[in-house]
């Protein structure tokens, strides 16, 4: 079974639908936006950085398939967007949960590195000018922050499966 996907993360097309899975969702994320006229909040903006990173792994593993450092990038990107996007995720659920409260709140603009101010470089899509407390639009019962809990919960699983079976090939073949 590891040295089945082990496999099929050699493949492109393992990292193309990586990213093809997470621009799906970050074009998602625009018809809510512009389509529904929701408005993201800065933890929404956050996640869709993310969710922009995912793509960028899987474009990276896809194009530098051939090549273990570039393997090893998009497996990084790949694996700090996931984790990093389910911590956000799991922050924003706690915010709406308590909204409110003094000390469940979010910040009025976003926090980006003063050499990438995406929100200035690119509007339209890292403006934030929604309430994170805010709950806006749900399906089945679930809230968009508790369903990208879901979402960067199985990025990460799928991160941590095919990560192991890369590895524990390469550590067959050493020993």
């Amino acid at each position: 079974m590891l040295k089945r996907l082990n496999d099929f993360v050699l493949t492109p097309t393992s990292w193309w639908l990586l990213a093809l899975s997470a621009l799906g969702l970050e074009l998602s994320a625009l018809y809510f936006q512009y389509g529904m006229e929701l408005e993201p909040c800065i933890m929404c903006i956050y996640q869709r950085v993310a969710i922009v990173a995912i793509v960028i792994a899987g474009v990276i593993g896809a194009l530098g398939n051939a090549f273990m450092v570039t393997r090893l990038l998009g497996f990084a990107i790949w694996g700090v967007a996931a984790i990093w996007g389910l911590a956000l995720a799991l922050e924003h659920v706690e915010i709406q949960a308590n909204a409110g409260s003094l000390f469940y709140t979010c910040d009025l603009v976003p926090n980006f590195p003063t050499w990438m101010p995406l929100h200035e470089w690119l509007p339209a899509l890292f403006a934030a000018t929604g309430d994170c407390g805010e709950i806006s639009w749900q399906f089945l019962g679930y809230s968009m922050p508790q369903w990208m809990v879901v979402v960067y919960a199985v990025y990460s699983a799928l991160f941590g499966v095919f990560f192991l079976a890369r590895a524990s090939q390469l550590f067959k073949k050493r020993h």
